[in-house]
């Protein structure tokens, strides 16, 4: 069975409404985490001038 992932609690995937999550509250904990910035993708770093990144150079 799945777990939550704010509590770790078990997750019913069939009889919970709020699936990845247990409950409202822990849904709402990780809205909060995302809007808060504590969560966040990692960026790619962008080639600087001169660089070339992917380009052939010959």
């Amino acid at each position: 069975m799945p777990q939550c992932p704010v509590c770790d609690a078990p997750v019913d995937l069939q009889t919970t409404p709020t699936v990845p999550f247990c409950c409202d509250r822990c849904r709402l904990i990780d809205l909060g985490r995302w809007l808060d910035e504590s969560y966040g993708l990692p960026e790619r770093p962008q080639p600087g001038p001169g660089e070339g990144g992917d380009e052939d150079e010959g």
